[in-house]
């Protein structure tokens, strides 16, 4: 990611780099020439529509004070050179002295931004102002208004500024529409203030939606071809409806430029979060307090659950929400509060955007059937806080190494009960129970699932071990029932688990 600001920071539009453009798996296939619709080509014009809309879109101009250098870098000189105290002084020496601090300096950033209430609210991207000491919204009409930070969230990059309208010119807000009813193929306009020219509109299609591009763990974008350049951060985009469906927030370019892979927060996301930056100044997200990986077709088998979906529950954090609605790890959520879990990502979304103290139905696989719970959800903020009391509370120093324990080859791994000294000998935290690992064959499966020496095997097949013949009974029990994968529940020294599919099949 880019982003631009001054020398000292990136860009102010974000620039995805060309690893994650691999990764994203790009684009749209066109359809026969003769399936295509009579409007293929695109709206006859989008002028009457531009023209309602572009007062309402704004030019962000922030500015920072940075600190200064201490004067120009010196050139490479041997030492003993004649005039040398001439070079050091002209070099090193600040201006006004020696006991001087280094001169600061103005820097300044430009973006996009829009009206959402008459009031004077504005929204635009947290990267547009993020460290601003000013920030001034630029309307079509050349009038500037000076805006204050009401609240910003960094997860989404949301911001919401507050400016106070001249009466004589009364401002026109624009209106959210719903980013869910957008349909791959649909026509989208977008206005902003690219490379600080001024209000711009360009338009396209929407390219793919539901985007993960690996920059928050709320990634949901919208995916636009139309031209979404630098300094269009945090203008709108519009469906053909004149309505806001997504904020305009990140791009894939090697240069900086359009080359029409945009992304846009979509409103129905986006909403959510202004409505909470709005009357509380901060994001105020749910929480459930589980700890999930992702369903992998080897662990949809070895659960029994048919195709793989939903989000996997690794850990469950002790009197969190979800241990006292009874979900334990193995668990796989298949449903949240009536919608459904696709994939892993789908879940954090869901939850977050749930309100504080709403108690909602959670449908799971456990065993191969599905089971509805009743879950009250919490607020992430005080779990954060929570964890991170837990982790200080954990920082201890590791005891000196002891001898291993007797061992037990099973399926590349050697096993043993856990002793005192082997508690010792890998940090294992009092409260992690089950058979630990003490070598792992290379090449072996585990070996390629990333099992390492120290690790604490906590279940197998949702049974609980303690044991190194707990295992090897669980892995028979497993075969006879023609089962050809085992779903190991393993723990790190931290008592941190994770789910691992390995091959029992001889």
């Amino acid at each position: 990611m880019e982003h631009e600001r001054h020398p000292a920071k990136a860009r102010r539009h974000r620039v995805i780099g060309f690893a994650a453009r691999l990764a994203l798996g790009l684009l749209v296939v066109a359809a026969p020439l003769g399936a295509l619709p009579a409007r293929a080509n695109g709206p006859d014009s989008v002028a009457d529509l531009a023209e309602g809309l572009l007062d309402s879109v704004v030019n962000i101009s922030t500015s920072q004070t940075v600190e200064g250098t201490r004067g120009l870098p010196a050139p490479s000189t041997p030492d003993g050179l004649p005039f040398q105290e001439f070079f050091n002084d002209f070099f090193k020496k600040p201006k006004g002295g020696a006991d001087s601090e280094p001169p600061k300096r103005r820097v300044q950033s430009l973006g996009s931004g829009f009206v959402i209430d008459a009031s004077g609210i504005i929204i635009t991207n947290n990267h547009v102002i993020e460290d601003a000491d000013e920030i001034v919204a630029n309307f079509s009409d050349g009038s500037k208004l000076t805006a204050t930070l009401i609240g910003k969230d960094e997860k989404t990059d949301i911001a919401v500024l507050q400016v106070k309208p001249n009466p004589s010119k009364p401002l026109k807000a624009l209106r959210f529409g719903d980013s869910d009813k957008m349909r791959v193929g649909d026509w989208v306009m977008a206005i902003g203030n690219p490379f600080g020219l001024g209000g711009t509109v360009t338009i396209g299609i929407v390219s793919a939606r539901n985007r993960d591009i690996n920059s928050g763990p709320y990634d949901n974008f919208i995916q636009t071809d139309a031209a979404i350049n630098r300094g269009n951060s945090g203008g709108p985009l519009f469906n053909m409806d004149g309505e806001v469906i997504g904020i305009n927030t990140a791009i894939i370019s090697p240069s900086g430029g359009s080359i029409g892979i945009g992304f846009a927060i979509p409103s129905d996301a986006a909403m959510h979060v202004i409505d909470q930056l709005r009357q509380f100044g901060e994001t105020r997200r749910g929480w459930i307090g589980v700890r999930i990986q992702q369903v992998t077709d080897e662990i949809a088998e070895s659960l029994s659950m048919g195709p793989a979906r939903g989000a996997l529950v690794a850990g469950v954090t002790e009197k969190g929400p979800a241990a006292e609605a009874k979900i334990e790890p193995g668990d796989v959520i298949v449903s949240f509060n009536g919608k459904p879990i696709t994939e892993m990502r789908d879940l954090p979304r869901l939850v977050a955007d749930t309100s504080i103290d709403q108690t909602v139905d959670v449908v799971v696989v456990r065993k191969g059937a599905e089971l509805t719970l009743k879950i009250k959800v919490g607020r992430l903020a005080e779990a954060e806080e929570a964890a991170a009391a837990a982790e200080e509370e954990a920082g201890k120093e590791a005891p000196p190494a002891a001898p291993a324990a007797p061992e037990a080859p099973v399926l590349g791994l050697s096993l043993s009960e856990i002793t005192d000294a082997l508690r010792s000998q890998y940090t294992i935290g009092k409260d992690v129970g089950g058979v630990v690992i003490t070598a792992v064959t290379p090449g072996s499966n585990a070996a390629d699932k990333g099992v390492l020496a120290g690790e604490v095997i906590v279940e197998v097949a949702q049974e609980p071990v303690a044991k190194p013949e707990d295992v090897t009974a669980r892995l028979d029990a497993l075969r006879k029932d023609g089962r050809k994968v085992a779903q190991f529940l393993i723990a790190n020294s931290a008592g941190e688990l994770r789910f691992v599919s390995l091959s029992i099949d001889p």
